[in-house]
């Protein structure tokens, strides 16, 4: 199979979706590779070292696409890259579809085959393509939040977690998962006082056990989250559904519960946030103010540290890749149950039921297309 990875061009984007050392992997099970020039460079790769690894360099996005049977990315396409990709196209990458009624168009449009990392899926329920870049996103939310609850970011001009003589701030966690729990973990170590919040007691039961003794855990309803939020200095939204719309959480009037100048950091964005003031923005402008709350809502958050990002995602993606690249999309599918469940598209078609609700559109089982 003809493998492309193009250069990621969503603003502050750095990352790549394919080390070098895994086109190396492609190539040794006879596949090709074929890397747009400069792809790497942003997550420290040069265009020498993919080269060395087998991959071919090729000068434009036009080249990569065309080449390709398969194209590996980081970021969902934009809107300059949905007319490069073909009918019947493999494109592997995150989607979160459920965010974007305008992507969900195109892509159904060009009738490509989306598979997303975001929804593969395992028998114990984990999503084995997700868990690298929500640990990351997870462990840089506290990180973005201590900086913006900076009097000089527009915060309180409140320290994490305080001094010996002052009161540590209060961070409020929403979602126990992969994310949430990273999220607290940090937090804690900073020292802060955390609250993280489930709808699940088992699993509120198993992080009680894990996390040390700053951590209260605390069931996720209305009432609660209101309660917590009204002392809290950052709230970090931790929610996820997979494949579908994250539900709204804090709404509006919640947010004015809030201390001024407190902050938010939605890092369920990409699938629509679980704040409802929340909105995508970019590294280049992080942040805005709503009811005096600073919110960062950044939808690429481990784009900002590309090098740990994108070799952590090789390290995920690429036993898939080459499963798809060995097999064929088709037969890799029929096959592997997991990556059954990261299709969400297929010639026009959506497979993938979060997907098809998000918008109220028509939804065909994934199996009546194989």
């Amino acid at each position: 199979m003809k493998i492309g990875v193009p250069k990621e061009i969503k603003t502050n984007e750095n990352r790549v979706a394919l080390t070098p050392g895994g086109a190396e992997v492609l190539r040794r099970h006879g596949h090709k590779v074929f890397v747009l020039t400069g792809a790497g460079l942003g997550s420290g790769f040069s265009d020498a070292e993919y080269k060395k690894a087998g991959a071919t360099i090729l000068k434009t996005a036009k080249q990569v696409f065309d080449n390709a049977d398969m194209i590996m990315k980081v970021k969902e396409p934009i809107k300059s890259e949905y007319n490069l990709i073909r009918e019947n196209q493999v494109v592997f990458t995150y989607f979160h579809f459920a965010s974007s009624k305008d992507l969900t168009d195109a892509m159904m449009k060009n009738k490509c085959i989306a598979i997303a990392y975001e929804t593969v899926q395992k028998e114990d329920g984990s999503l084995p393509l997700l868990i690298p870049m929500s640990e990351v996103a997870g462990r840089m939310a506290p990180q973005e939040g201590a900086k913006y609850l900076e009097r000089t970011m527009g915060g309180r001009g409140v320290l994490l977690g305080g001094v010996p003589g002052t009161e540590p701030s209060e961070v409020v966690v929403l979602g126990g998962g992969i994310v949430g729990t990273n999220a607290a973990k940090i937090a804690a170590g900073f020292g802060a006082k955390v609250t993280i919040m489930d709808n699940n007691l088992y699993r509120l039961r198993y992080l009680d056990d894990v996390m040390p003794k700053n951590v209260t855990t605390m069931m996720s309803n209305p009432h609660n989250i209101r309660a917590a939020i009204q002392k809290a200095d950052l709230v970090i939204g931790a929610v996820l559904i997979a494949g579908a719309k994250a539900p709204k959480l804090i709404t509006k009037d919640m947010l004015k519960l809030m201390k001024k100048a407190s902050v938010v950091v939605d890092v369920s964005v990409d699938q629509g946030g679980c704040i409802e003031t929340c909105r995508p923005t970019t590294h280049e402008n992080p942040t805005y103010v709503v009811n005096d709350v600073v919110h960062y809502c950044v939808a690429n958050m481990p784009g900002a540290v590309p090098f740990t990002s994108t070799i952590a995602l090789t390290n995920s993606t690429l036993p898939y890749a080459v499963e798809l690249a060995n097999k064929g999309w088709h037969k890799a599918c029929v096959e592997n149950e997991e990556l059954k469940l990261g299709l969400n598209m297929i010639s026009g078609e959506i497979v993938y039921k979060g997907v098809a609700d998000a918008f109220k559109y028509k939804f065909k089982d994934v199996n009546s297309m194989l």
